[in-house]
């Protein structure tokens, strides 16, 4: 979450407790933030949850898998299984590491000034890793 929806998440919060409505909270919001400020149906669902004695500013926790899958080590893992056998595709890749085929096709990136992904008839394959 960016600092500016953290600051305008504290403001929300500062609007209902001096009992301003949604509404005078998203004019306000749009007049202090302009063009950065949050969208309309951002500012009243946090303008409800306040309301409803909600305290804490940050995002709820989500559950499931994470977004940010392509660290450096998983980049390193399929560096390393791609070195092992070029002619591997994504979907096997991805079944190797128990990643997810965007989590693969996301490395490739990382390590695209070695150009070892080439598209091949549809199909991703690895190759120039001397």
């Amino acid at each position: 979450m960016s600092d500016k929806n953290l600051e305008q998440r504290i403001n929300i919060k500062f609007c209902v407790k001096i009992g301003k409505s949604a509404s005078e909270t998203l004019a306000l919001s749009t007049v202090a933030y302009g063009e950065y400020a949050m969208k309309k149906a951002s500012v009243f669902e946090w303008h409800r949850r306040f309301k409803e004695g909600r305290e804490d500013v940050q995002d709820d926790p989500r559950s499931g898998q994470p977004k940010a899958q392509r660290t450096d080590a998983n980049v390193d893992r399929v560096r390393t299984l791609v070195r092992s056998d070029r002619r591997l595709g994504v979907t096997v890749i991805a079944e190797e590491l128990n990643m997810n085929k965007e989590t693969v096709r996301d490395c490739k990136g990382r390590f695209g000034n070695e150009k070892n992904f080439h598209k091949n008839g549809g199909r991703t394959s690895a190759s120039h890793f001397t």
